[in-house]
């Protein structure tokens, strides 16, 4: 049946993760066509130019995959270890080529309705099938040959690692610059690997950790040069061994770091990421408190709890914090037990709400969850505020580089106990500006922002003895040009690591303020017309032609999806039966939300969107109930799978709510909601492919489809039943709820007679 198509289709190909833009980007064309296809299904007016606009594109798909597959032969030949996977994508990839070529062979028919050929229009699920067996090896195809872009950086990581083994070991200067030369070459061709690679990816915060290796990589080759030949110079001298040392170790690092990411080695615990910050902390707590208007069941107190206690022993890093002023240490303090308390009303507001919900005790809840989050805004508010004063201060006060100055003359003097004065005063800044690395990571308010802070307090800890240990070797041999030159070299690494703690410090600022990153482009146009005042709320959003590009592919699964799912309700006898009625509203409303994915249909913004995901998830809800009741009157040995299945809808439905209703801001955080809830429609549709089938069954063993759960008539008398034709998108989205159908018309008219 249809359903088992849907069930082994794209939805099984979980392991193909698409990782990078250029593979996502290779499969929009392919995405486009076939939508074209698939739109096509319910007889349109057979013109002779439809029928020829069809062959068309049934040809055209079938020539890009012959060509794609040519490609991904030739890869799979020279790529021994992936050969037998990659053959069999390119097999199954060429199969389903020309199933839809052969489907789409109308132009030369002159009775359609002929049974001797099947075509697109006699067989429309034929062309499902072969559209997601097209769609799921030709994204294989893809994913393995991304497999040997990975291989290729892997490879040039190790010839850098062979030949930094070979320098490490020289003893002589002629040695060290033929060997250097090579492994300057190598590190070039990792350089363009890693770049293009950084740009592809399509996860901030993993492109973030790449940019800031790849940074680390680019410094330590000068550093790397100039550390071995002043070692080479003073083959004695131990701290210029310790120098050395430490660039080499450094390189290694990061070198691993960059590997981790391209093979994503550590996708769940990605342990080197340092514990969540106090921004994240709230934000996520905040959500949750949030949470319980919609319900107030899914989480535990004790988990709520914990979340606090955990957020207030992160602002522990400030309190503790010797730079930490006194007014800002009090304040925090303040709120922490202030904040302790807003959790205790809450607690207990919640509690009696769960017992009996009366209008004054879910009034009481309210206050006492606006309060909470009123307390956490402050403490964000006070933490950002503490974190932000001491880096510019400090940043102002660092910005004359009076120590490295200092570093530079005592060591070309020779002045061991200056030297050695000011190495201590060196350590002082380096510990405070690793603090306030800390401090801001806290409130950096992005991943990749966290990220880099990261990265620079790992900068600070590290150059700082580097630094020292040049400063001790020039000390020792003050008339060394070589160790003159070396100790420069990470001052001036030192150097423009503050200098980007001064932009760092604005991002933060920026982001924090709502100026910048996540929110700058949304600052949402309102439609024409004069008044816009009372509009601004309303924020109408569609997606951007990248945005629709990025979401085709998970579009047209859904469409995939709803396909089957009406050809499984159009096999009931009893259309009226409720289960169907149900199925057929939830496929409505999926339909529409697919035609968003494309800018069409009657959801014109992203807030039409979640809301139609909303209704669509109370349908669901709705259709777990009927069920229940249906399985009341069976005795079969299959009731007990039908319950199995139909429980699974109830936490789906619910996800699916708490997703549409969040609150986001910003560009971005749109797209990734916008995503999700098409995601968590898609998934339940998925289940409804496999519960009504199984329904069915049951309804004809049983015999109980005579006038088993007949529904009251639909609000439409005249409700018509389309397929999925493009061409009546209106019939379809009829179950967008009519309330705010309506509202949506009454929008548009407020607009016109302004």
């Amino acid at each position: 049946g249809v359903s088992s198509s849907s069930s082994s289709g794209l939805g099984a190909d979980a392991g193909l993760e698409i990782r990078t833009r250029s593979v996502e980007q290779t499969l929009v064309p392919l995405v486009s066509q076939i939508t074209t296809l698939i739109n096509h299904k319910d007889k349109p007016k057979r013109s002779d130019k439809t029928l020829q606009a069809i062959q068309r594109v049934g040809q055209a798909v079938n020539l890009a995959v012959g060509r794609f597959v040519t490609v991904g032969e030739a890869i799979a030949n020279e790529n021994h270890e992936l050969k037998e996977e990659m053959s069999v994508a390119c097999i199954e990839a060429r199969r389903a080529g020309e199933t839809i070529a052969q489907l789409t062979d109308v132009a030369s028919l002159d009775h359609p309705e002929s049974d001797s050929h099947i075509t697109i229009f006699t067989d429309k699920t034929g062309v499902v099938k072969a559209a997601r067996l097209l769609l799921s090896s030709v994204t294989k195809v893809l994913v393995l040959a991304d497999r040997i872009v990975i291989k290729q950086i892997i490879t040039s990581r190790n010839k850098v690692l062979a030949t930094m083994e070979q320098l490490e070991k020289v003893s002589s200067f002629q040695e060290f610059v033929q060997i250097f030369s090579q492994f300057g070459n190598e590190m070039v061709e990792f350089a363009h690997l890693t770049g293009d690679r950084q740009n592809d990816l399509k996860d901030e915060k993993k492109k973030a950790r790449m940019a800031a290796s790849r940074a680390v990589l680019e410094k330590c080759t000068m550093m790397l040069l100039t550390a071995s030949k002043t070692c080479l110079r003073h083959p004695d001298c131990e701290s210029a061994r310790i120098n050395k040392d430490g660039v080499f170790h450094r390189m290694r690092l990061a070198l691993e770091q960059v590997i981790d990411i391209v093979t994503d080695s550590r996708p769940n615990g990605e342990n080197e990421i340092a514990p969540i910050s106090i921004y994240s902390g709230i934000k996520e707590f905040k959500n949750k408190v949030e949470g319980l208007r919609e319900n107030l069941y899914f989480l535990s107190k004790e988990n709520l709890s914990t979340m606090l206690e955990v957020i207030l022993e992160h602002t522990e890093d400030f309190t503790d914090s010797a730079y930490t002023s006194h007014e800002h240490r009090e304040h925090i303090l303040e709120l922490s037990k202030q904040a302790k308390m807003e959790l205790e009303q809450l607690v207990s507001a919640w509690m009696q709400a769960q017992n009996q919900k009366t209008k004054d005790l879910m009034e009481d809840l309210e206050v006492a969850i606006l309060k909470t989050c009123q307390c956490m805004n402050e403490l964000k508010r006070e933490v950002h505020s503490a974190a932000t004063s001491l880096a510019a201060d400090l940043l102002k006060y660092h910005t004359d580089h009076m120590v490295l100055k200092a570093l530079k003359i005592t060591g070309v003097e020779g002045n061991l106990e200056a030297v050695a004065e000011y190495t201590c005063k060196l350590s002082e800044q380096k510990e405070q500006l690793v603090e306030m690395c800390r401090l801001l990571r806290h409130v950096s308010g992005t991943e990749p922002l966290e990220i880099t802070c990261i990265h620079a307090e790992d900068t600070f800890q590290v150059t700082g003895p580097q630094i020292i240990s040049a400063a001790e070797t020039l000390a020792l041999h003050p008339s060394s040009k070589i160790a003159k030159e070396n100790l420069e070299v990470f001052c001036e690494a030192w150097e423009s690591q503050l200098s980007d703690m001064s932009m760092l410090l604005r991002e933060i600022n920026d982001v924090f303020e709502g100026r910048r990153g996540e929110k700058r482009v949304y600052l949402s146009l309102p439609r024409p017309g004069k008044h816009n005042a009372n509009l601004k709320a309303l924020k109408p959003v569609k997606l951007d032609t990248e945005e629709q590009a990025k979401i085709a592919k998970l579009g047209l699964e859904l469409h995939l999806l709803t396909s089957d799912v009406d050809s499984e309700t159009e096999k009931w006898e009893d259309q009226e039966n409720e289960i169907v009625q149900h199925g057929q509203g939830m496929s409505s409303m999926a339909y529409s939300m697919y035609l968003f994915t494309r800018g069409e249909g009657l959801l014109k913004t992203t807030q039409d969107l979640f809301h139609q995901a909303e209704i669509f998830a109370a349908e669901g809800m709705k259709l777990a109930s009927t069920l229940q009741a249906f399985s009341d009157q069976v005795h079969d040995d299959d009731k007990h799978l039908l319950l199995l299945e139909a429980e699974k809808l109830i936490p789906m439905c619910k996800q699916l709510q708490i997703t549409a209703k969040a609150s986001v801001q910003g560009k971005s955080a749109t797209f990734t909601k916008v995503d999700a809830c098409i995601q968590k429609t898609r998934n339940v549709m998925t289940l409804l492919c496999q519960l009504l089938p199984l329904c069915s069954k049951l309804m004809r063993k049983n015999k109980a489809g005579n006038g088993y759960l007949k529904s009251a008539p639909p609000w439409r008398e005249d409700r018509i039943r389309t397929g999925t034709n493009a061409h009546a998108p209106e019939r379809r989205a009829e179950t967008f709820g009519i309330k705010s159908l309506e509202n949506h018309v009454a929008n548009m008219t407020f607009l016109e007679s302004k």
